[in-house]
């Protein structure tokens, strides 16, 4: 990219452009690896992925540096630059420190729902303690952009469209309907009410078939096996499955873990880009829309990443990224939007189909080890319920119950360090208030202090072993939340405006997407950025 002197209008690929692109969308793709960019590529067709891979700019080797990986703490840390320590997001949920509550992380008391009567609705970015990039957008404009967040999940719509969006919408699963906030708005608009009635849930649960023949899914294994969870009045897990004989007994969340999760998402974007008119704003007053796909993460939870699900939702997620490319190209031009895809966070290989093949792996029983350490604890100390909860891979103590008795917190941490240490699958034990004592890699020691907030964590960090996560001994499906490539390793690629194709293999971090965007839309980093900008894609 570069700026021509003499009317100041950048000139990429021998062509002059607007200063500023008309809208910047953003897509977030929920437990995408960042191998299935190539994993896959034989089922996919020319418009979608492939599209991304011939023109875009691709950052092969970006690595999330922080501990854990979940979907809120990724989505906050792409728009933020930031991360858990400094952005204050440090999972999905949270014991907070000082009441010893449960908390969500984008949970709002305050605010009241907007289109139905339910919780889901009383949420807000609130939680969220720097600005995002959106936020900063919207400020460098003197909030003449618009701002929208769309996801099937509130958390992932909410955080990306920080805390000055025009407006963050996130799919009820209870009633089939799209809903926001009092936050945002006291009453949804108008074309949002008109989706709602016209396109009911129950219009995108369909049965789901396989997309293309079943000899044509090679790198996924048997459609019948031990490793994939099934629905209740399912026999087996395999396809085809009859989502509409499961409708009665699932409800609308059914539609969460099919592609047509996916497809209703890039519908309700679609509708937001014409009906908010966005990318049609004043000349050098971008738009941004920030889209995240939560169906790839409730198929991988369910099925498994070895499975053929997961194979045939990114098989149809290329066609939808290739009809989203196409509307793009139609209303704004090749070149006149901004266009990244990311991820949150990846995700593990089923444990027992992994020690099944020969590898080492194995299953944290979270609830089963914290009641033997409370038990543990109370033997030695004799205080009961010591530990509230080993969320996150983190002791939480409950503090209530240990200023009852004449120990300090110290002297529990040290006997509780000794006994976790002796778990099974259990690599390193750290203590997040002193510092650790023990040889530890620095990248792992590097991601567990960005990982770390007072108010929201625990005072014991505990890392796994590779392979092994958090579960019940042979659990169907996988997870996600370490510090392990298969977890940390994601997808990122520019494309459209400013953005020249290429490639670098260089590792660069989640939190520089943030930064690297500020400096192509020439407006001020997050306010809690620690990340850089990756100057091989603004040099092309």
């Amino acid at each position: 990219m570069r700026i021509c002197i003499f009317c100041g209008i950048f000139v990429n690929g021998g062509f002059s452009q607007e200063p500023k692109p008309k809208i910047i969308v953003g897509l977030v793709v929920d437990q995408m690896r960042w191998d299935y960019l190539y994993k896959y590529e034989y089922n996919y067709g020319e418009g979608g992925f492939k599209r991304l891979i011939r023109e875009g700019f691709l950052c092969e080797n970006t690595l999330i540096d922080h501990i854990p990986t979940y979907t809120s703490v990724g989505h906050s840390t792409v728009y933020t630059g930031s991360v858990p320590s400094i952005h204050g997001i440090t999972s999905n949920n949270w014991i907070d420190q000082k009441s010893g509550k449960l908390t969500y992380c984008t949970s709002d008391s305050t605010v009241s729902p907007t289109g139905v009567e339910t919780d889901m609705g009383m949420q807000s970015p609130k939680n969220l303690l720097v600005s995002t990039i959106t936020d900063e957008l919207k400020l460098a404009t003197n909030f003449r952009s618009k701002v929208i967040g769309v996801a099937l999940k509130d958390r992932s719509a909410i955080l990306p469209a920080g805390h000055f969006g025009d407006g963050a919408y996130w799919y009820d699963s209870k009633y089939g309907r799209w809903i926001t906030s009092s936050f945002y708005m006291n009453e949804l608009p108008e074309w949002l009410e008109r989706f709602n009635e016209e396109n009911k849930a129950t219009t995108y649960i369909k049965d789901w078939h396989l997309f293309k023949s079943p000899d044509k899914y090679q790198l996924s294994i048997e459609d019948d096996n031990e490793y994939e969870g099934r629905w209740k009045k399912e026999e087996r897990p395999v396809f085809p499955h009859m989502i509409t004989d499961f409708i009665e007994d699932e409800g609308f969340i059914i539609l969460n873990s099919t592609p047509y999760g996916n497809t209703l998402t890039i519908d309700l974007a679609l509708e937001a880009i014409e009906n908010e008119n966005l990318g049609r704003n004043l000349r050098g007053v971008p738009d941004f829309l920030a889209v995240s796909l939560s169906s790839p993460d409730y198929i991988g939870h369910k099925y498994s990443i070895t499975s053929v699900e997961l194979e045939d939702v990114y098989v149809r997620l290329d066609r939808e990224l290739e009809r989203l490319f196409n509307y793009l190209d139609d209303n704004f031009g090749e070149n006149e939007y901004l266009f990244f895809i990311t991820a949150d966070h990846g995700a593990s290989y089923n444990a027992k189909y992994y020690s099944d093949m020969g590898g080492v792996s194995g299953y944290f029983d979270e609830k089963v080890i914290l009641s033997k350490l409370n038990r543990m604890v109370e033997s030695e100390f004799g205080i009961q319920n010591s530990i509230l909860s080993l969320i996150n891979y983190q002791v939480n103590f409950n503090y209530e119950s240990i200023k009852k008795s004449p120990y300090m917190t110290e002297d529990l941490k040290t006997f509780l360090i000794k006994q976790l240490n002796d778990i099974e699958g259990v690599a390193y034990v750290v203590d997040l208030i002193e510092g650790d004592k023990q040889f530890i890699p620095f990248e792992i020691q590097n991601r567990i202090a960005n990982g770390y907030n007072r108010k929201s964590s625990g005072e014991i960090q505990i890392i796994l072993e590779p392979q092994w996560y958090t579960g019940k001994k042979n659990s169907t499906g996988t997870t996600h939340g370490s510090w392990t490539s298969y977890d940390s390793h994601i997808p990122l690629i520019f494309m459209g405006w400013g953005i020249q194709r290429g490639k670098t293999y260089k590792e660069t971090k989640m939190t520089d997407i943030a930064p690297t965007l500020s400096s192509l839309l020439q407006i001020p980093f997050p306010n809690g950025n620690i990340g850089k900008p990756i100057v091989e894609v603004l040099e092309n």
